[in-house]
């Protein structure tokens, strides 16, 4: 069932620069590139920011520790050994909201297209064998052996055929496997009764906004998430967002468990 939003446990955030983020600023106003593959062009727009990433994005992208910690929660017991995948995992900031807990996995695959990105997670997780970095596309990556849980946590907007990725997903799980997501979206002009609806400008503002930068809040994500996980669990809220006082943008979280 849907719930508001609770607040979200502090860990410590990377540190940030009024230059930096200026530097990012601007890249986003240049938006991403339209020549290239997919590669090239998360390469060419993400590669500049790399050094500030987690910065600036820990201000903008809400909801991803809570997402770990709903992902702890729903493995429970089976948490210790566990074989976790995240799909567009970037930079590895997101592994490290798991703390200490990380280390309880047995395995821990970050799976990401951008090899600037990637190699800020080399950096981070250097020695730790237990950690597998790939450069792979998410609609057809598979793991040698299925994982106990997957996620993707604000990589789903930004994968053109989202839809591949997450039936891609879905055949990595074992049965009673753990699915997250947590990534901004609108809702339908008129969604289910147990969802938030958007009004006009909302739906309309922030599918533009973002596109700019290939990323595309759709409905439909939502929507296919809760058609394929009878099993879940949705949480909406909204967050501010980076030098636009008084805007707030929709987001989800989502668990759902494979049947």
């Amino acid at each position: 069932m849907p719930s508001l939003e609770s607040p979200e446990p502090k860990s410590p955030a990377p540190r940030r620069g009024l230059g930096a983020d200026l530097r990012i600023l601007l890249h986003l106003l240049r938006g991403q590139p339209k020549d290239g593959d997919q590669r090239a062009r998360l390469e060419a727009f993400y590669g500049p920011q790399a050094g500030h990433y987690d910065a600036f994005r820990d201000r903008l992208l809400h909801g991803r520790e809570a997402l770990i910690g709903d992902i702890q929660t729903a493995l429970g017991n089976a948490l210790p050994g566990a074989h976790l995948i995240e799909l567009g995992g970037g930079t590895g900031r997101n592994l490290e909201f798991f703390g200490s807990r990380l280390a309880d996995f047995g395995q821990v695959t970050l799976v990401d297209l951008c090899p600037a990105l990637l190699a800020q997670a080399r950096e981070k997780f250097a020695g730790r064998k237990q950690i597998q970095l790939i450069e792979a596309d998410a609609t057809r990556w598979q793991p040698e052996q299925p994982a106990d849980a997957v996620y993707c946590a604000y990589s789903l907007t930004m994968i053109p055929d989202w839809r591949a990725a997450l039936a891609n997903a879905i055949t990595m799980l074992k049965p009673g496997g753990v699915f997250g997501v947590v990534d901004f979206y609108v809702s339908a002009a008129r969604p289910p009764a147990d969802q938030i609806r958007h009004n006009t400008l909302t739906r309309a503002f922030w599918p533009r906004w973002f596109a700019h930068d290939g990323v595309h809040p759709d409905p439909a994500h939502l929507a296919a998430l809760r058609e394929h996980f009878s099993d879940h669990q949705v949480t909406e809220s909204r967050a501010p967002v980076p030098y636009l006082p008084g805007l707030a943008v929709p987001y989800y979280r989502f668990i759902g468990r494979k049947i």
